[in-house]
Parts: structure tokens; C-alpha cells; sequence
């Protein structure tokens, strides 16, 4: 921005200084200049923010609206998004239905929310902070989410909230600008994206610079296309328990959980198999040529029976039993810590059979997709071990029927990978015990920082925020890696597994993938892999890159990219 006077003829330069620009200007100024031979490729990659590339892929308001800005909570999720509230997952079908935009507003959201979520256009929790269940689903979904929004109060029973003077009734008009964690009274216009020309070749530039890989954690198709057209590597994490709240599927999963015999648990898996197959089908003929890490069932079984007196009458009278047996059942199923319950590996080896459905699944799956002409490289992840025995017992029953069925399906040159999560600090402590089970390991970050601190990803916000005005933290750990805590366990974990086994593959799906200043630490430690939601690739892609430039590049390449994202923090403030 120059200012300038003329004079009898004569230019004078009177000031000069940084002018105020958006995101897309920035990028496009950078991509401009790399193109005119001004700057290298590597200092465009260094002036742009990687935070600033989620601006860029998701929905805005304009700055220049009035917004009677009514709550504010944790900007979970960025982007903006406008619609009438709806308490009750099973009311956003019956509004969407009718050709409304919905926001979802809950207490907090379950995984048996998932339907309802793809459906909303957005999601506000009074509870929760940046990887609760909402936070997490919303970034995948690439949409707006506010968590932990203490200052509203929700009577569901009347279908309202209360957020100051103000009642939010079911049909009301709310705005969501996930970017900065506000709730806005009424219908507020938001921008449509587009990934630009020269957004694409600053990925491509990042892709080049990188020494890390970049995947997506993607559990549909859709989800896997998005995260290949931003560069994904691969997919890192695949989520099956998110498939089995697909409403057709419901039913029988309820079905098997509540079976009375094994052989009936048996029958229902048996209907069960040709869903799963089609699931990891179409994921692996999308991402073909790529990697595709399949988690195993992980959340406890009473996650997936209702919550609700109401869904409970038509559920009893479907699998035939009396309504009261069935709340037994359920109680019965029921935990009083479930995240460090009955889940994860543990189930798999209370109830085998699920295990052995989802591995039969893959198999069959990877046979279709090479029918299909296409390349399938799935790799099978057993979650939540913390216990050598555990990791070789599923492994040996599971190897064993993955090998005999790819060979029964004509499938013999291919080879799968069987790996864990690194998820509790057992598993860090044991790594080299783990090692000589597996060919992966994946550190599932956002339960091993619950598991190492004792704080609950889904409560902690609260005096977490304290914490921080405190000092007592520099940052949400949740949100920034802890690197003096679980650092150190990651780094131990990777130092004894490779003591045992040499060709072990590394890499990471918590959600601190997404996270800039985690991601420079996360580049340090040599991992094969980071893996983030697919709206986050592009800034995992420009945020590894940068890490890699600096380390290679020393000193000086490190006080010009300081230089160029000041310069960048300055000029994104109007």
C-alpha cells in the first residue's frame, strides 16, 4: 500500500507498507510471483499460513453483515453454515425432508447421531471440546461445528434453548461461523468455495517438498475421492463402527449385539458381510494404487442400542423379546467408563466373530476391487492394544483367515498388513513386545493424550481453558501435541518397536494430523505417515512441506518463512 504525491512532474514516494489482503490473494499473489520467476517455489510454500488453506475449502461469512452474535464456543470446525435448529436426531430427516437447512443442536452428539449428522448442515454441543465426537465427525464431514457452548441452556423436553434473554425454539434461524466459534441469531449469507488453480499447485508444491506422507481419515467413498483430489497419499484411518450406524444396517447390528447364542450372533453377521464388503469395495476401487488402513470394530457395543424410551418399544417387538428384558440388556451392556471398557481389541477377542466378518469382508472386497481392474492395498489396524498377548492372538486367528481366503479367491500374490494403534501408554511403554506382532503401528493420538494426562477428551474444555488464561498449560493438549509427555511416549514407542522389528511403518490419525505446529513436531520424528480429515489434507500437505524446508534448508530459510507467515498474519486481519 503506497501512498505517493506528483508534483511539477515529479513522483514522491511518501510511505509504503503492508496492505490488508485475504487468503485468496495472498495464495494467488504467491503462486504469481513463483510463476514470474520472482521468488522459488519453496518461498511461495513458506508465505502462506497452513491454517489459512482450510479458509479456503470451506464455507464463509462476509465480514461487511450485520451479525447479532448471541454465544460463543470452541471453533471446532471451520466454515459457516445457516439454518433452522433442530433438537432431536430424528427431527432433521422429517425438516430436511420438507427442504430446510438444518443445524443440529444437542447436549452432545453420539455415534448413533451419524445419520442426522449427514444430514445437518452443521452442528452446535453445549458440551464437548475440539475432539469430541462432534468436533471430529464435523471436520470429516467438512462442516461447521461449535463445542463446549456453556452459556446456552437446552430443555429438549420443550424443544428449546435458552442463550441469555434469548429462546431458541425448534425452526428458528441460527448461523454457525465455526471459524471463530460463534452463534449468530438468524439467517446470515455464506460464500460458496472453490478450490482455485493456484491452491492445486501449492499442493502440488507441497507434495514435492515433503518427506512425510500425507493421508485422510475417510470412511466413505465420497470422503476418499475428496481427500485424493487434495493429494491424500492413502487413508490412514478408516472408522468401520461409523458404516454400522448406516440406518439400513442399524437394525442388524442391534440384532447381533443383542443375540442370546453365538450361533444366532453368527446368523446376523452372516447378513452383516455383504454390507461391510460393499463398504471397503467401493473405498478401495477409489483409492486404488493407495494404502487403506481398515480399523477394526473399536467403540463398547452399547454405543450402538438406542438412548432413547421411545425407540425401545419397536426394537423389542422387532428382535422378539418384551420391552422389559430388553432394558435389562441393554443395562447389562451399560459402563460406567466405557472409553476404558469393553471395546477395541478387547471385544474383538470377547466376540471373535465380529472380528472375523470385517477380515472375510476385506478379502472378499479386495477380490472384487482387483476384479474390477483396480489395485487394492488395504492394511488391517486391531485398536486399542496395550498387551503383547492381545496383539498375537487376534493376529494369528485373523492372519490365518485372511491368507486361506485370499488364496480361496484367487487373490495369492497379495499380502495384507495386520497393525495396532498406539493408543494407551502400555503400548509405547511395551512397543518392542507389540513390535514383533505387527508390521504398523498408528499412534491414535487423541486417546493416548486422554490415557497419558487422565483428562477426558469429551469433559476436560472446561478447566482446560482455565488452564491455559493460567499458565499452567501453554496450549489445549488435545488440540497441540503434548510433546515433553506423549512426545516422548511416541518417540519411545518408535525406538523400541524398530529395536525388534526394523521394517516397522509408522504414522499417525489423531486429529492432531491436522495441527500446524504439532505437524512440524510430528515431521521431526520421521514417521511414514500423518493422517487427517480430508478438508485438512491441503493443510497437513503445506504444513509438512514447510517443516520439511526448514529442516534442510537451516537458519536462514527458517527467518524467511518467520518473515513471510508475520508478514501473512499482518496482511489476513481485515
Amino acid at each position: 500500500e503506497i501512498k505517493f504525491a506528483i508534483q511539477d512532474g515529479r513522483l514522491y514516494v511518501l510511505d509504503s507498507k503492508p496492505s490488508h489482503r485475504s487468503t485468496e490473494a495472498a495464495v494467488r499473489i504467491a503462486v504469481d510471483l513463483t510463476r514470474e520467476s520472482v521468488i522459488t517455489p519453496a518461498e511461495a510454500l513458506l508465505r502462506i499460513r497452513p491454517t489459512d488453506t482450510e479458509r479456503l475449502l470451506h464455507p464463509s461469512l462476509d465480514p461487511r453483515l450485520h451479525r447479532q452474535v448471541i454465544a460463543k464456543g470452541l471453533p471446532s470446525s471451520p466454515g459457516a453454515a445457516a439454518g433452522r435448529v433442530v433438537f432431536c436426531s430424528r427431527d432433521t430427516e422429517l425438516w430436511v425432508n420438507r427442504g430446510e437447512s438444518v443445524i443440529l443442536v444437542r447436549e452432545e452428539t453420539t455415534p448413533e447421531d451419524i445419520s442426522s449428522m449427514h444430514l445437518a448442515r452443521g452442528f452446535l454441543t453445549l458440551r464437548g471440546g475440539m475432539t469430541s465426537h462432534a468436533a471430529v465427525v464435523a471436520r470429516q464431514m467438512a462442516k461447521p461445528c461449535i463445542t463446549g457452548c456453556g452459556s446456552a441452556r437446552l430443555a429438549a423436553s420443550k424443544k428449546a434453548m435458552e442463550v441469555g434473554t434469548h429462546t431458541i425454539r425448534e425452526g428458528d434461524w441460527i448461523t454457525l461461523d465455526g471459524s471463530t466459534g460463534e452463534v449468530i441469531l438468524g439467517k446470515v449469507t455464506t460464500s460458496e468455495t472453490i478450490v482455485s488453480d493456484e491452491l492445486r499447485q501449492l499442493i502440488e508444491w507441497s507434495i514435492k517438498y515433503q518427506t512425510t506422507h500425507v493421508r485422510a481419515n475417510a470412511d466413505t467413498p465420497a470422503d476418499a475421492q475428496t481427500a485424493k483430489i487434495f493429494g491424500a497419499q492413502g487413508i490412514g484411518l478408516c472408522r468401520t463402527e461409523h458404516m454400522f450406524f448406516d440406518p439400513h444396517r442399524l437394525p442388524l447390528v442391534r440384532q447381533m449385539i443383542l443375540a442370546r447364542s453365538e450361533s444366532e450372533r453368527n446368523k446376523v453377521l452372516e447378513e452383516l458381510l455383504p454390507h461391510q464388503r460393499t463398504d471397503f469395495t467401493n473405498i478401495l476401487c477409489v483409492m486404488s494404487g493407495l494404502p487403506v488402513t481398515i480399523r477394526l470394530l473399536d467403540p463398547p457395543l452399547h454405543e450402538f442400542l438406542p438412548h432413547h424410551n421411545e425407540d425401545l418399544a419397536p426394537l423389542a417387538l422387532e428382535i422378539g423379546i418384551s420391552e422389559l428384558e430388553l432394558r435389562d440388556r441393554i443395562r447389562s451392556l451399560s459402563e460406567q467408563n466405557p472409553m476404558l471398557g469393553h471395546r477395541g481389541c478387547r471385544l474383538g477377542i470377547s466376540h471373535p466373530a465380529i472380528y472375523e466378518m470385517q477380515v472375510l469382508a476385506i478379502c472378499h472386497a479386495t477380490a472384487e476391487a482387483r476384479a474390477l481392474g483396480q489395485d487394492p492395498r488395504p492394511e488391517i489396524m486391531i485398536p486399542l492394544v496395550g498387551l503383547a498377548h492381545e496383539l498375537s492372538w487376534l493376529r494369528q486367528r485373523l492372519e490365518r483367515l485372511c491368507r486361506t481366503t485370499l488364496d480361496d479367491l484367487g487373490c495369492h500374490d497379495i499380502t495384507v498388513p495386520f497393525g495396532t494403534m498406539i493408543e494407551v501408554p502400555r503400548a509405547a511403554l511395551t512397543a518392542d513386545e507389540l513390535a514383533c506382532h505387527a508390521d504398523f503401528f498408528s499412534f491414535g493420538t487423541n486417546d493416548l493424550t486422554q490415557t497419558t494426562f487422565g483428562f477426558s477428551r469429551d469433559d476436560s474444555f472446561g478447566f482446560l481453558r482455565t488452564y491455559e488464561r493460567e499458565g499452567i498449560v501453554k496450549s489445549d493438549p488435545f488440540i497441540t501435541l503434548d510433546t515433553l509427555g506423549v512426545g516422548v511416549l511416541m518417540e519411545l514407542a518408535m525406538t523400541k518397536g524398530r529395536a525388534t522389528n526394523p521394517s516397522l511403518k509408522f504414522g499417525i490419525c489423531g486429529e492432531h494430523a491436522g495441527d500446524p505446529e504439532s505437524l512440524s513436531y510430528l515431521n521431526s520424528l520421521g514417521l511414514d505417515y500423518v493422517s487427517c480429515s480430508p478438508f485438512r489434507v491441503p493443510l497437513a500437505q503445506l504444513a509438512m512441506a514447510q517443516a520439511a524446508l526448514r529442516l534442510v534448508a537451516g537458519p536462514k530459510f527458517q527467518k524467511l518463512s518467520d518473515k513471510a507467515i508475520d508478514h501473512n498474519n499482518e496482511t489476513n486481519g481485515s
